[in-house]
């Protein structure tokens, strides 16, 4: 049987995180945070979480859509800001995710509970069928893509700047805020945007319904969608993954993020949205689903 050596450093810094993150929440309870500092906090969450879900995930990682170079620049900082690995990392893992879901090649395999998948995943040591069955995945268009090599070359200098010191100085300085006020604030709201991206591999692989594959984890999840801007109907997304909304919807019902690529494609920047047409759907539905 494998066992899972802890990864120290990683339990340390993540638990520094979460007690500087619980001052922010604490100074925000208790009034003693500037209305502008949240205001510029909520800003930076809906950003960092554009380079997730519009940037890194349906773009880069399922390449359900293709983005001219400004969009791809401007989605490239924006996941940087995020600071949840580089978009080569973000989108290896992912898709060996997608690949071997939910065994020991999957890098949050549920079936090893809910907090792994949650974010035990990276305070221990991968499981040596993620490695192994990793070398399967085709990476070639990462690796040909200068913008996310640059950002790879460049990361652990990048991320810390655009997640951290950025964010902390600008409330400091123009509207003078507490300067570790502020810090606290600023790591409440990346906290935030982990365990949001984090629900889509646990919660969203626990509860919910299945109307397009019952015989899968990934569920359709009401809630984690609306905190994600639309990554929770995940039972569709699994079954119809190169689908750039991430979703069947008749009206984008909190998928911001599919919306922000509609308002893209309407501005030229986005294009060759792939889609799966309406009859598809309901075949795999009455075949599949539960």
């Amino acid at each position: 049987m494998f066992q899972t050596p802890i990864v120290w450093p990683n339990v340390v810094l993540f638990t520094l995180y979460h007690i500087i993150a619980l001052q922010g929440l604490y100074y925000i309870a208790t009034l003693k945070t500037n209305l502008r500092t949240l205001i510029w906090a909520f800003l930076v969450l809906v950003l960092a979480g554009q380079g997730i879900t519009s940037g890194v995930h349906r773009l880069w990682a399922h390449k359900s859509y293709k983005a001219k170079l400004p969009l791809r620049l401007f989605l490239c900082l924006c996941q940087t800001i995020s600071f949840q690995n580089s978009i080569y990392e973000w989108a290896r893992d992912h898709r060996a995710h997608h690949k071997f879901s939910d065994t020991d090649a999957d890098p949050h395999n549920i079936n090893r509970g809910f907090f792994f998948a949650h974010m035990g995943w990276l305070l221990v040591r991968k499981h040596p069928q993620v490695k192994i069955k990793g070398q399967l995945i085709d990476l070639s268009d990462l690796e040909s893509d200068s913008v996310v090599q640059f950002q790879r070359k460049y990361y652990h200098v990048l991320a810390p700047i655009c997640c951290f010191v950025v964010p902390t100085i600008v409330p400091w300085y123009l509207w003078e805020e507490n300067f570790y006020t502020s810090f606290c604030v600023c790591m409440l709201r990346y906290l935030m945007s982990l365990h949001f991206t984090w629900l889509v591999n646990s919660a969203a692989h626990m509860w919910g319904y299945k109307p397009y594959d019952r015989s899968i984890k990934p569920s359709e999840n009401r809630v984690v969608a609306k905190l994600t801007m639309g990554e929770g109907w995940h039972n569709y997304h699994h079954t119809f993954p190169w689908d750039y909304k991430a979703a069947e919807l008749d009206t984008y019902n909190g998928n911001l993020s599919t919306a922000f690529i509609d308002l893209m494609a309407q501005l030229g920047w986005a294009y060759d949205l792939k889609t799966v047409p309406l009859d598809v759907v309901r075949k795999r539905a009455l075949r599949t689903g539960q």
